[in-house]
């Protein structure tokens, strides 16, 4: 996995992976979510990934938009 940038120093998401319609994230309290495009919408996979190279907003995304915070494909 790439370790998130946290460029505001304050996010929950400490790693990312991600391809063809899907971004696998992790955070701070170790929790792994997968999200697809097949649930959420291709639109809100490619600006979560944009985000997370971006190293900035990722958490904040995933937490301001109801059908990504309830849509993760798999948890662990």
């Amino acid at each position: 996995m790439t370790p998130y940038r946290n460029t505001d120093g304050d996010s929950g998401v400490v790693a990312y992976e991600y391809g063809a319609g899907w971004i696998h994230v992790q955070f701070s309290d170790g929790a792994h979510y997968k999200y697809e495009a097949s649930r959420i919408g291709g639109t809100h996979i490619s600006n979560m990934q944009r985000l997370a190279d971006s190293g900035t907003g990722l958490n904040a995304y995933i937490n301001t938009h109801r059908d990504v915070v309830k849509g993760y494909s798999q948890k662990w």
